[in-house]
């Protein structure tokens, strides 16, 4: 269980940098005037980091007091993990053109850990965390509720207020509705992607048994719990088989009774 507080503690710290860097983003972001507050919360990367932290903190939470996360939290950081992951490839994609291209940007250092330090460290918790039993597949569609919903409503809201969080929604800066689409389907198709490649992952390496399976788990106290039982059955046979080799044979008597030979 060392490893499994271990890493219900990891968690909590991870939930508070993750909102000490989106605190510092915003107040970044406010002095430098590349954003108005209203429109901070607006993009996809700010709401799925909310989203992270908040659930960073239930998930630290229940690691400090189960051996093992419950379905519905496997399935919820699958889905959530998937939602920043892609944010920030999508944002080291922006960087990388803009350099190509140019044109300067300035990235402060809660966007590298927003976009880049999280996400790795989440891929590392999400392979080598104790308790993570196998994701199901039916993330993937799941994944893409929430991108196709924030992204009509921010269509739809750029249209009344003439701003979009990024450019391929803005019709103004791209050829024309078929770019437009082209480029929202291939982002969807990325958010897929990475959902798929977390439930294979989880799916090849579960730190937990595999009930229909019988897969060795590698959560710490439930493993020892598991060997321990495994070891007294082998024990019990052991003896058992020990006690019928010792046994003397029997033969019949004329009434039938069995009597020592």
């Amino acid at each position: 269980m060392i490893t499994r507080r271990a890493f219900g503690w990891a968690r909590l710290f991870t939930a508070a940098v993750c909102l000490a860097a989106l605190a510092h983003r915003l107040i970044w972001g406010l002095g430098s005037n590349t954003l108005s507050g209203q429109n901070f919360f607006a993009y996809l990367t700010i709401q799925s980091n909310i989203a992270f932290a908040a659930l960073a903190v239930v998930a630290g939470i229940i690691a400090l007091r189960s051996p093992e996360d419950p379905p519905w939290l496997t399935t919820a950081r699958a889905i959530v993990l998937s939602w920043t992951i892609t944010a920030g490839l999508a944002f080291g994609l922006i960087v990388w053109q803009a350099g190509l291209r140019g044109i300067p940007i300035t990235v402060p250092w809660s966007d590298v850990v927003l976009h880049f330090v999280l996400p790795v460290w989440t891929i590392v918790a999400w392979l080598i965390g104790p308790g993570r039993r196998a994701a199901s597949w039916r993330i993937v569609p799941a994944v893409l509720i929430y991108p196709v919903v924030w992204g009509l409503f921010t269509i739809w809201r750029g249209t009344f207020i003439g701003w979009y969080p990024y450019y391929f929604l803005d019709l103004r800066q791209v050829s024309g509705l078929v770019e437009m689409i082209v480029t929202c389907a291939m982002a969807l198709a990325i958010f897929a992607l990475v959902a798929a490649g977390l439930v294979a992952l989880s799916r090849v390496s579960p730190t937990v048994p595999d009930e229909s399976t019988g897969t060795t788990q590698l959560s710490d106290g439930t493993k020892n719990a598991s060997d321990a039982r495994a070891a007294a059955s082998a024990s019990s046979s052991s003896s058992a088989a020990n006690s019928s080799a010792a046994d003397p044979p029997t033969r019949p008597t004329s009434t039938g009774s069995p009597v020592a030979g």
